[in-house]
């Protein structure tokens, strides 16, 4: 992967969390698991999380509603809204919690396939340095990011 050329933060760096993994599944697939709500139902969140969809429009404008249930027992209502839908390159979304939350951060995701496997980088826009080191602390979003993504990998690899 090249590496930055300007080592100085850009305005973004503070306020975001960037997590990127090689996949081994082609770009197609890949953003189908991440779109389709029967696939994505078995592999969403960090471990020992499971996840009811009530809605998944993938289109811009679309949301996707579903209940994040922890392995504690407390729900977790989000609210997506679908922004940017350029399958299999590039989905952009607002998260929110429950109905008529403000977004709470911004996703883009982006999909580049390289002989076969697929690098997804999953970049969250806060609205300020403190939203982002909140949501780092309170709801270990890098570790449950990361957990996530190796679901994923798992999942893509029971379908092989």
């Amino acid at each position: 992967m090249p590496e930055r050329e300007n080592s100085q933060p850009d305005a973004f760096s503070e306020r975001e969390i960037v997590i990127s993994r090689v996949l081994d599944a082609p770009r197609s697939l890949v953003f189908d698991v991440w779109t389709d709500p029967i696939h994505v139902g078995e592999w969403y969140g960090p471990r020992g999380f499971t996840i009811t969809t009530h809605k998944m429009d993938v289109r811009p404008g679309g949301t996707w509603n579903f209940v994040m249930h922890g392995p504690e027992g407390v729900d977790y209502q989000n609210r997506i809204i679908f922004i940017e839908v350029d399958r299999p390159y590039r989905l952009v979304y607002s998260h929110a919690g429950e109905e008529g939350e403000p977004s709470q951060f911004q996703v883009t995701l982006t999909f580049e396939e390289h002989d076969g496997k697929t690098l997804l980088t999953m970049r969250s826009l806060f609205e300020s340095a403190a939203d982002r080191d909140r949501v780092v602390e309170e709801h270990h979003a890098i570790e449950g990011g990361n957990q996530t993504l190796d679901r994923l990998q798992e999942r893509l690899a029971r379908m092989s």
